[in-house]
């Protein structure tokens, strides 16, 4: 009998340590205060921009609606326990044209920039940019996991690589196309998106030039224009 009871009293030894790791277990499961630490926001995006030639010469002037649009996928990384601040990490794809009277020729000597007649039989004249989009952000927004309306700041740099670019001249008589590599591939900006909910304020301004090294204006100017782009982005979970 001696025995025996021995025998339950070490079980209930043994159990005792097991049930309070059992208990402790249960204490650390999160809560639902702890849970907004592991929701991610905004990983999808949509942008449309109005594009701008910044530095231009004083002869080159925008016509038509220049415009951009950009869309991809961002790793949202919360860096807060509340999640309202976060870095964004990204990958996406943007295409953007830029209209004016800077019109592209193709000579044996390479390729030339002069002044385009806008009288005439003239109806538009564009570059058009093809770019792989690295975005970086740092993100601040008082949502909740339960909140999907909310404000949003976003600020940061975007990378680009321009992977194809084209040149193209429109009359009523003829159209004059081709790619041009006068473009400087690596290209690189300061972003801000800030807005409500659906609609977002979204501005890009170019850091480098659109043009490499060495490439002239009508006037034999370097041609150093860079990019100012406004317009809205559409993020979706």
């Amino acid at each position: 009998m001696s025995r025996c009871l021995t025998c339950f009293t070490a079980l209930l030894l043994l159990m005792l340590p097991l049930g309070l790791i059992g208990q402790e277990d249960l204490k650390a499961e999160p809560s639902a205060s702890d849970a907004r630490e592991w929701y991610l926001e905004d990983q999808f995006y949509l942008g449309l921009t109005y594009n701008l030639l910044l530095n231009a010469p004083d002869d080159i002037a925008s016509n038509n609606l220049s415009y951009g649009v950009f869309t991809g996928f961002i790793k949202d990384i919360p860096i807060n326990r509340q999640g309202t601040w976060a870095i964004g990490v990204g990958l996406g794809y943007g295409v953007n044209s830029y209209y004016s009277n800077l019109r592209a020729i193709q000579t044996a000597d390479g390729i030339q920039y002069l002044n385009a007649d806008l009288g005439g039989s003239f109806k538009r004249n564009k570059l058009e940019t093809h770019l792989i989009e690295v975005p970086l952000e740092l993100r601040w927004r008082n949502s909740t996991p339960e909140e999907y309306r909310f404000w949003r700041i976003y600020t940061g740099v975007k990378f680009g690589y321009i992977v194809g670019t084209r040149s193209k001249f429109v009359t009523s008589d003829f159209t004059d196309s081709f790619f041009n590599p006068d473009t400087e591939n690596f290209q690189y900006g300061l972003t801000l998106s800030i807005g409500f909910n659906t609609f977002n304020l979204h501005a890009y301004y170019g850091l480098n030039s659109l043009f490499e090294d060495g490439v002239a204006d009508p006037q034999g100017a370097p041609l150093e224009v860079a990019a100012l782009r406004l317009g809205l982005v559409f993020y979706i979970l």
